[in-house]
């Protein structure tokens, strides 16, 4: 694995890296895959829940854990093995998206209530996750489905992620675990 060059920025929390290799990333919020070539210099402007947020060439991206080899940084390894069956594990599944962080807070998608159904077609290989948003106007949407894609993609077997957006029920904290609550400072 090549090592990127840090250069730290005075008096700034950003950080300049030089891409080790091309990198896979969302443009925020619109959720637009797009590679950043090997030698580019960006600013990773935040880590959470193993994702890095940056800007390059004036774009803000997000950058999945899993390339994070890519930004000099920690992989975050994310594999599920593959029991030959041909058939796609649910546990694997919503251990996928157990792994995918809130951009705002550090808390799973799973432990914030937002992951609502998933089913699988066995025969297709193909999931289908119903998924909500904090708030119907959250502007990173397409960034969160994007990541729950992706990060499902990766359970083997699986050939499909077709992922439904809905807003009924709203979401409200009531759904969160309690060990969401009390990370985030709501249950008393």
């Amino acid at each position: 694995m090549a090592a990127a060059k840090v250069l730290a920025l005075v008096d700034m929390k950003q950080v300049m890296v030089v891409t080790a290799r091309e990198c896979p990333a969302r443009r925020v919020p619109s959720g637009e895959l797009t590679l950043i070539p090997k030698g580019q210099f960006i600013a990773i402007n935040q880590s959470l829940g193993g994702n890095y947020t940056v800007t390059w060439q004036g774009n803000m991206l997000r950058i999945d854990g899993t390339d994070a080899d890519a930004i000099g940084r920690e992989v975050e390894v994310l594999e599920f093995e593959d029991d030959g069956s041909g058939a796609v594990n649910i546990g694997q599944v919503w251990n996928a998206l157990g792994s995918i962080f809130d951009p705002e807070i550090p808390i799973s998608l799973v432990e914030l209530g937002l992951i609502y159904d998933v089913s699988v077609d066995q025969q297709l290989g193909n999931v289908k996750i119903a998924m909500t948003l904090t708030a119907p106007g959250c502007g990173m949407g397409p960034v969160l489905v994007g990541d729950v894609k992706y990060r499902t993609a990766k359970v083997p077997n699986v050939m499909n992620v077709d992922v439904d957006l809905v807003f009924d029920p709203p979401w409200s904290k009531e759904m969160m675990s309690e060990e969401a609550q009390l990370e985030a400072g709501l249950f008393f």
